[in-house]
Formats: structure tokens, C-alpha cells, sequence
């Protein structure tokens, strides 16, 4: 086989791009819904409902399990993966979403102007419990979907 034909035929990557595009599309649709517009930028946006990150590393693990085995090495790695991933986006990544949305609240007093777009920090960066959940679970359904066209 070649290898575009290869990567066309892998359920174990095709199951985490399938994953986050659902995730990220379903991101533009719940956020237009939430501020009552419509913002394309959202596609490619961190953080919001539902995580992509977990929707993929997610949707990477299950087809994994299903493709090689629950008690395949592929499977414990990307099951490993997710977890990392999935802490992480509630962790260290929530947190840095906080201290951004504080600073620009706080920092056109201290500077005494304004800030720029470009001084903005981006407040879009991690994703509640709620939001990685969701997110596992399009992996989940996606990966399981994806199991039964592969067959």
C-alpha cells in the first residue's frame, strides 16, 4: 500500500480527526448559541464546549482498544496520553484561562490606557470538568462509530 492510501485506511488517526472536527464544530454552534452570534474563528479555538483535546485523545485511545486490543501497548499509551491531555486542559490550562481573564481586567488600570489586541491575552485556553467530559464522549462515540465502518 502507499502511504496516503495508509493513512486513509488508519481508524486509529482517522478516529481522532473525526473526533475533533465534530468537537470544534460543535464548538461554533454552542458558542454562537451562548453569545448569540456566529464567530468561524471559533473552528480552530482552544478551550469552550466541548474540548476537542479530549474528544481526540479520546477518540484515539478507544479505536485503539478496539483496533489492537484493550490490552494492546497502543492502547495503554494513548490511554495514558488522554489522561495527561485531559488533566492537563482542567489543570494547568484552566487555570492559565483565570489569570488571563484577570489580567485584562486589571491591567488597562495599572498601564492607565486601553489595551491592544495584541496585549490581550487570550482567555480561551482550558476547559471545565463539563466541557472534557463531553468532549470524551464524542471521542468515545466517534471512535465506536468509526469501529463498525472500518469492519
Amino acid at each position: 500500500m502507499d502511504p496516503v492510501n495508509e493513512l486513509l485506511h488508519n481508524q486509529v488517526l482517522i478516529s481522532g480527526v473525526v473526533a475533533w472536527v465534530i468537537a470544534q464544530c460543535l464548538k461554533v454552534i454552542v458558542n454562537a448559541i451562548r453569545i448569540g452570534k456566529w464567530d468561524l474563528k471559533r473552528i480552530l479555538g482552544d478551550g469552550g464546549m466541548p474540548s476537542a483535546h479530549s474528544a481526540t485523545v479520546t477518540g484515539i485511545g478507544i479505536a485503539a482498544g478496539l483496533r489492537c486490543g484493550f490490552d494492546s501497548v497502543y492502547f495503554a499509551i494513548a490511554c495514558i496520553l488522554a489522561i495527561v491531555v485531559m488533566h492537563d486542559a482542567m489543570g494547568v490550562r484552566l487555570e492559565v484561562s483565570k489569570q488571563a481573564k484577570l489580567l485584562n481586567r486589571i491591567m488597562p488600570e495599572a498601564l492607565g490606557r486601553d489595551l491592544s489586541n495584541d496585549e490581550t491575552l487570550n482567555v480561551n485556553v482550558g476547559h471545565t470538568p463539563a466541557e472534557v467530559v463531553c468532549g470524551g464522549i464524542i471521542g468515545f462515540i466517534a471512535a465506536c462509530i468509526l469501529n463498525v465502518i472500518f469492519k
